[in-house]
């Protein structure tokens, strides 16, 4: 039976990415999405909210994620969704989805910064 497990975001950083390393010594960076959305009830009064999502980019995409990238940046992230389980000390079964990006492309170029900016895939990504 086919599957799909694919997510594509259009938002703001939250943050500047933070880099970080694995216990077996893998690169990746982390960031948050800010995705806006607005709506208007029946009565015709517009509504606004922010959905936030944690992104992980591996390797080269995070090496590219970390150079580039900057709180406020607007970008297309596309990936798949991971959720993790755990239990706490207190034997508490928690449960985090993240956004796992496969590609990362910059929607708003910096003036400084070249017109094309090569993002790399994720490594082994199908």
């Amino acid at each position: 039976m086919p599957s799909l497990n694919r997510v594509q975001l259009i938002g703001n950083l939250g943050r500047d990415p933070e880099a970080r390393f694995t216990a077996n010594g893998k690169k990746y960076a982390t960031f948050t999405l800010a995705v806006n959305r607005t709506w208007k009830s029946a009565e015709g009064e517009k509504h606004e909210a922010t959905d936030w999502f944690n992104v992980n980019a591996w390797s080269k995409l995070g090496d590219f994620t970390a150079q580039y990238l900057k709180k406020g940046r607007l970008v297309l992230v596309e990936g798949r969704l991971q959720t993790d389980r755990w239990e706490d000390t207190k034997g508490e079964t928690h449960y985090r989805t993240t956004v796992v990006a496969r590609s990362i492309q910059l929607l708003d170029r910096r003036p400084e910064e070249p017109e094309e900016v090569e993002t790399p895939e994720e490594e082994g990504a199908d």
